[in-house]
């Protein structure tokens, strides 16, 4: 269990930063910037969730709750040697992306075939999840830099590739399964 009783700790005043293994790194090294942008994408999710109700509400709060767990892989470098901390490390897991898959799956048959590219936009919910979109498009990229330089947990890309395609079909189907999809009319304004 977490418990943060103190908020400010005066110990990153110098650029750096404690990982989950407690190793100190700088505050823009590869890794704090993996996990950190995974973090700005659940608060973009937050921002989503404001316009989503019912099920789409509910998966929403699946995901957020998945990339803690994936920041929570991501701060504790892999391989995580015993006594490290006094937990385990949480990694991310297959079923975790297996689940996004399933849930495109089910959102993926309600929608027509795309005949064009589409634009971000439509509902307001669309367009949050199209931010959702990119933004999760960079953790991704963030991620797969690390991972050049660094072991990272191939489950927390593979999910982070999941989870962009799983924000653009629910941004269809916040747009009336697709039917009011913003498309995109090459040359249009030539």
């Amino acid at each position: 269990m977490v418990v943060l009783n103190k908020i400010y700790t005066r110990t990153g005043d110098k650029g750096d930063t404690a990982l989950g293994n407690g190793a100190r790194v700088a505050k823009h090294s590869a890794r704090v910037a993996a996990y950190g942008t995974s973090d700005e994408l659940n608060s973009f999710i937050g921002v989503a969730r404001l316009a989503a109700t019912g099920e789409t509400d509910a998966a929403l709060a699946r995901i957020q709750n998945d990339l803690f767990d994936l920041g929570a892989d991501m701060c504790r470098p892999e391989p995580s040697k015993d006594g490290e901390a006094e937990y385990a490390p949480l990694r991310m897991i297959e079923e975790q992306t297996t689940r996004l898959e399933q849930e495109i799956d089910v959102m993926n048959a309600k929608l027509t075939p795309l005949r064009s590219f589409i634009l971000p936009g439509g509902s307001a919910l669309a367009a949050h999840l199209h931010v959702c979109r990119t933004v999760s498009r960079r953790a991704e990229r963030k991620a797969t830099e690390l991972a050049e330089a660094e072991e990272v947990n191939e489950w927390a890309v593979k999910y982070l590739n999941r989870l962009s395609d799983w924000f653009f079909v629910a941004a269809r189907i916040a747009n009336d399964d697709g039917t009011s999809d913003v498309l995109w009319v090459p040359g249009a304004n030539r």
